[in-house]
């Protein structure tokens, strides 16, 4: 005679009222917590699989998908809590919204639209040059990144709450606003170096665009295996030059966003870009700081896969020989 299984009973509460919301007979032992949202769903339509937080502990840290049934510390009769997380929203579309924004809003003001600058005689009627090759290049690299966000991208966690779209929107389009009022001003200033100014501003933007591009195929790349694989993986520099900073530094998709935006201040000379510039080496050094304790206490270390845009860093061990 084959073993016998021995079948869960699992009872999901409110977090908060402690309410019980339903009791589930007969569940496999190893069925994951993924199973079990589908199972909850079936019960409660209006809370889908994303929408849920299925916990421990009401206080807890939500359980990820791939765990078993079997492995957590409980008994045959399991209690869970559930938590709502509220409307979700795909990481593809939150990064196309945000992309998307800064495209027309900089539109807006390139084509000087009579309710933001008025109507006045002062105002000559034609663009400086460098006017042109910005918004050249701003459309550049929003367009590239969504790209990027539909071909290249994959991510970890697949959504997120949808009140936070208007917190992660402000900046972007915000920004935009702010940088292409000052650019396409009809009294904007050009650089103070002339032509030769741009021109290498432009090559130092290009340059880091490509390498900026390089970076995120190659992240991609270790997701090859599938979007939700938990295998970790590290990227070594490869044949494309632009992969070689992975020698120097662990995130070089920052580095090369820096660079792009500094070829981007230098070729307009704004002091919106300046100030994006400063925001972002801000926001480069504070996760920097914050692991030069780890950095101390261990040989090597890398970057882990991105997951929207946030740092991950692995233990390695000794520093591989090239």
């Amino acid at each position: 005679m084959g073993s016998r299984i021995t079948f869960f009973e699992v009872e999901i509460l409110d977090w908060k009222t402690k309410q019980q919301l339903c009791f589930l007979e007969k569940v496999e032992p190893n069925a994951t917590i993924s199973d079990i949202r589908l199972m909850f769903h079936k019960l409660y339509p209006q809370w889908y699989p994303s929408r849920q937080s299925i916990r421990l502990d009401p206080k807890g840290k939500s359980l990820r998908d791939e765990e078993a049934l079997q492995l957590l510390p409980v008994g045959t009769t399991a209690t869970l809590y559930f938590k709502d997380l509220g409307p979700q929203i795909g990481w593809t579309m939150v990064f196309l919204i945000e992309y998307t924004g800064p495209l027309f809003i900089y539109f807006a003001f390139y084509f000087r639209m009579p309710f933001i600058y008025g109507l006045d005689d002062r105002f000559p009627s034609s663009r400086h040059p460098v006017v042109n090759l910005a918004c050249i290049c701003h459309s550049f690299h929003y367009i590239k990144r969504l790209i990027e966000t539909i071909f290249v991208h994959r991510f970890s966690h697949g959504t997120m709450p949808l009140r936070n779209i208007v917190k992660n929107c402000f900046y972007y389009w915000g920004f935009a606003a702010w940088l292409a009022y000052y650019i396409n001003h009809p009294l904007y200033t050009p650089p103070s170096y002339g032509q030769k100014q741009v021109n290498l501003a432009l090559i130092m933007f290009l340059t880091c665009e490509a390498g900026n591009f390089s970076i995120h195929v190659a992240l991609s790349n270790l997701r090859r295996d599938g979007k939700r694989s938990k295998t970790s993986k590290i990227p070594y520099p490869t044949k494309n030059p632009f992969t070689w900073l992975f020698y120097f530094v662990s995130c070089p998709n920052y580095t090369y966003e820096l660079g792009t935006w500094i070829g981007f201040t230098i070729m307009t000379q704004c002091v919106p870009a300046i100030e994006d510039t400063l925001r972002l080496m801000n926001g480069i050094w504070k996760p920097f700081r914050k692991n030069c304790l780890l950095l101390k206490h261990t040989r090597h270390w890398g970057v882990g896969f991105l997951s929207g845009g946030g740092l991950a860093f692995v233990e390695l061990g000794p520093p591989p020989h090239f």
